[in-house]
């Protein structure tokens, strides 16, 4: 069992990667207009935030070093996207991005490790990070909800990119075989979570692939489309 555990953890590893560089595209596109457009940045602060939180988790549980690596591979990730939006956004967005930085990337994240850290031990430090890790990945694992929602209204896919759906059914699937198989009820209810979405998600891509989108719609999703469409799956890794 703990060599499945082991390998079925890789394949996450992978899979988490890949997720994590699926938004490199789009902030290619970003470095080339030197402009981030609408985009947000609050996606990526959060997920800074999310992996950081996940890699505390993995080092102080003990057998946990894979969620560890992957999501330290998602920090170093994740501060490049947001120093690029500190780089290329307006005035405004730039202050919002530092700002929100500060509170949570930095503010919140010193605080929940120096907590967990002084006032508690054992496994009730484990346990109180587990539960603050699988809270904050249950709401950005709800992120997509909106893009559903478009889909549905404009009957068109085209504002849920297919691979972003795929990753987040892969990525879902795969961590919560992995928590089953090593009794992780942190890292299985959150990803239990996202493989269901994801699963959802799939199951829109293919009833509304080929539909013709709805007129009526169509022309109000396009500027809402552009805010959501640089979520990170990762994110949601």
């Amino acid at each position: 069992m703990e060599h499945l555990s082991f390998f079925v953890g890789v394949i996450g590893n992978v899979i988490s990667v890949l997720m994590f560089l699926s938004p490199v595209g789009t902030f290619w596109r970003i470095v080339k207009n030197r402009s981030t457009e609408d985009f947000e940045s609050l996606p990526y602060i959060c997920t800074l935030l999310n992996a950081s939180l996940w890699t505390y988790y993995g080092i102080i549980k003990p057998g946990a070093y894979l969620v560890a690596t992957v999501n330290s591979f998602g920090i170093v990730v994740e501060i490049v996207y947001v120093t690029l939006f500190l780089v290329y956004a307006p005035a405004k967005m730039r202050g919002k991005t530092a700002i929100l930085v500060g509170i949570l990337d930095v503010g919140f994240l010193v605080a929940a490790i120096l907590v967990t850290w002084l006032a508690l031990e054992g496994d009730v430090r484990i346990d109180a990070i587990g539960f603050l890790c699988s809270g904050l990945n249950i709401i950005m694992y709800g992120s997509p909800l909106a893009a559903m929602k478009t889909v549905v209204t404009s009957k068109s896919v085209e504002y849920m990119p297919f691979f972003l759906s795929f990753f987040l059914f892969l990525n879902g699937g795969i961590w919560l075989f992995y928590a089953i198989l090593t009794s992780d009820y942190y890292l299985g209810v959150p990803n239990g979570t996202g493989f269901l979405l994801g699963t959802i998600q799939l199951v829109l891509y293919a009833i509304y692939r080929n539909a013709k989108p709805s007129k009526n719609v169509s022309l109000g999703v396009e500027e809402e489309s552009q805010r959501e469409s640089l979520i990170s799956p990762a994110d949601q890794a």
